[in-house]
């Protein structure tokens, strides 16, 4: 009988990959329940199994203690002094207690007690063992399917691939095998739930890792992942081996290392892109296949505007916007394209808008506006605080002109600044709101005609309400979120506990 517990609990911690003490403890467990259901639950009875002969014990515990607050686990000094003599407040007696046949109900009792032991210790170990794997790619095979969701069994533990963390049109049964991504591992009162994904961009990487050896010796590096899942994908790789080319690797023989993660995806057709450091260069691989004529960077705003021939702008947008949406997650800029037909109408539109902002603001004919357009002046600002030497280079002006030019720039821009000290007057607003760091004076301006006359105004605004109110042009998304959350400053600042005062100065 005795050596059968040790067998059964041998059994049980190989068949559940857990510690044979943690069943022993739970078996313990199950004694003592059943000990205080026969002896009465409010004593402190307690059972131990020998880890070596399986003997088991159950013992009563009763705490010396003086006065006895408890008569069913304590013992007053002098009946614990007859039976031991030296005994002290604190200590416990211990009485051994007959064993006890398990009934039928105590069988069972001891029973739920001990599964839910083991079941919690099976638990432990599993997130103890899956808490460091995430990142990992895992095998499995499906055990159920409920609402779409999949139960992968994954030998020592069990996994859930939500509906949503599945490949389109996607549909696994039972018993199917199926790989996947751990992209998550939380502890939960149910137990440890591992989170797997098909859809993440990094499973992706990881099957190329797989795949293609230079990658997994680090030779080949992935930068940057971006999936449309179950459609389309693009990856940027880079050598640090020049003798080595980053994509044919990942491509492999006839296509052979590529059509492998290809086929694990579902048919996801997938774009290799050689990365750059270079964000203008990455942008253009980046849409590949399509071809680029010019870029222009706003490195400020994180913003490119990519320039490609008339019949190139659907391949280049992709089906509803697919390639342009992954060149831009790629490579994390925002991309705009634009024909080149649409490009040059821009381009003859802003010089028309600046040659005659300079007819208007210096007072001088078409040719010189032209003349200062065409060299790239874009304000007025720029001609006021121009060296003079910019100015004087210009082909038919010398040094007598370019300080004129400065001069009207200059008188030009103080009246407009006059005008618009009056203008918020006019308007109210709040000091408050005209000391907010980042705005012009003509965007507060603005901002008053359009009904915000107060820093916590500015402070409820969102960053695409403001740079509607302003103009798209005139800041940039980033530009504008540090507008609004220097105008909510103060909000924080309000709510931040005030300093203790040091206890002698107390009043």
């Amino acid at each position: 009988m005795m050596s059968e517990i040790l067998q059964v609990a041998d059994a049980v911690a190989r068949e559940k990959s857990i510690d044979r003490d943690e069943v022993l403890a739970a078996m313990e467990q199950a004694i003592q329940k059943a000990g205080r259901s026969k002896y009465g639950h409010e004593h402190d009875i307690r059972a131990t199994i020998d880890r070596k002969t399986g003997d088991i014990q159950l013992m009563r515990y009763l705490q010396v203690a003086d006065p006895v607050e408890n008569e069913f686990t304590q013992i007053p000094l002098s009946a614990a002094q007859k039976a031991k003599p030296d005994a002290q407040v604190g200590e416990f007696l211990v009485d051994t207690l007959p064993p006890i046949d398990f009934g039928r109900i105590a069988a069972q009792t001891a029973k739920q007690v001990i599964v839910q032991k083991v079941r919690d210790a099976e638990r432990a170990r599993q997130f103890r063992e899956y808490k460091d794997r995430v990142g990992e790619v895992v095998n499995g095979i499906v055990k159920r399917v409920e609402f779409g969701n999949v139960t992968v069994d994954l030998g020592r533990a069990e996994a859930v691939v939500r509906r949503d963390e599945l490949l389109p049109r996607e549909h696994f049964k039972t018993g199917d095998r199926v790989r996947a991504y751990i992209y998550d591992v939380r502890e939960e009162v149910r137990g440890p739930q591992i989170f797997l994904s098909r859809t993440h961009p990094l499973f992706m990487a990881k099957l190329f890792t797989q795949e293609v050896p230079e990658i997994y010796d680090g030779i080949i590096e992935i930068k940057s992942v971006a999936r449309d899942p179950g459609s389309r994908a693009k990856i940027a790789v880079i050598s640090n081996d020049s003798s080595i080319d980053p994509v044919g690797a990942c491509v492999g023989m006839r296509g052979s290392r590529v059509q492998a993660v290809v086929n694990e995806l579902g048919g996801e057709k997938i774009d290799i892109i050689p990365w750059s450091p270079d964000p203008a260069t990455f942008v253009v691989n980046s849409l590949a296949p399509a071809e680029v004529t010019k870029v222009v960077l706003d490195e400020e705003g994180r913003r490119i505007e990519v320039v490609v021939p008339d019949e190139q702008l659907s391949q280049a947008i992709g089906r509803r916007g697919q390639n342009v949406r992954l060149a831009s997650m790629l490579t994390g800029w925002d991309i705009d394209i634009l024909t080149e037909k649409e490009e040059s109408e821009r381009r003859q539109e802003e010089f028309r808008t600046r040659s005659a902002l300079f007819i208007e603001a210096l007072d001088v004919d078409d040719v010189i506006a032209h003349l200062l357009a065409a060299e790239g002046f874009a304000r007025v600002e720029h001609i006021a605080d121009a060296p003079v030497e910019d100015l004087s280079g210009i082909e038919g002006f010398d040094a007598d002109v370019a300080a004129e030019l400065q001069n009207r720039a200059k008188t030009w821009l103080e009246k407009k600044q006059a005008e618009m000290e009056t203008r918020t007057g006019e308007l109210g607003l709040e000091k408050a709101l005209l000391d907010i760091p980042g705005l012009t004076l003509e965007m507060k301006v603005k901002l008053g005609e359009n009904g915000v006359k107060t820093r916590d105004g500015l402070a409820d605004l969102a960053g695409d309400e403001l740079r509607e109110m302003l103009g798209e042009t005139t800041l940039t998304e980033r530009q504008a979120n540090e507008v609004i959350m220097a105008a909510r400053a103060h909000w924080f600042a309000a709510a931040a506990p005030a300093p203790e005062a040091p206890a002698g100065d107390a009043v």
